[in-house]
């Protein structure tokens, strides 16, 4: 009776191969005229993602001590799935050391986004954000070995 009942693994999964590694974003020529621009650096080991976002501002959404000049980083920390030629990406807004963060500056919650996988070559890829218009063009810099890890 209970031989159709199965645990969930003891170790992480292992993701998608041709991802793992450091990627960051490629500048765009234009990134200056824009009023806001962010910049995303991702880390893919294993089935996990580490991301931060880089972004540049003129005009100022936040309180003044938020502000930071216009220049300020976002971290978030999650998993990651790829279904057809779209990568998901399900983690959570933290500190720096990517910790949980539950207030302070910016944004604070889920960090949700999808992005067309538009090109894959061995060291750039190129990704569509569906809540953007300017593609995400990504360099590898570091290769990573997944190596699972226990839960």
């Amino acid at each position: 009776m209970l031989s159709g009942c199965k645990f969930n693994p003891n170790y992480q999964g292992k993701g998608t191969e041709f991802l793992q590694g450091i990627w960051e974003e490629e500048p765009v020529y234009y990134m200056d005229s824009l009023i806001q621009y962010t910049r995303h650096s991702f880390r893919f080991t294993c089935d996990s993602v580490y991301v931060t976002l880089e972004t540049t501002a003129k005009a100022n959404y936040y309180p003044d001590s938020c502000f930071n000049k216009g220049k300020w980083n976002e971290y978030a920390k999650g998993n990651y799935a790829i279904k057809d030629d779209t990568l998901f990406i399900l983690s959570t807004f933290t500190k720096a050391n990517y910790k949980q963060k539950l207030s302070g500056c910016y944004r604070i919650g889920q960090y949700l986004p999808k992005f067309v996988i538009k090109e894959r070559g061995q060291n750039k890829l190129v990704l569509h954000g569906s809540q953007q218009h300017i593609p995400v063009t990504l360099k590898l810099k570091e290769r990573i070995k997944c190596v699972p890890k226990p839960l």
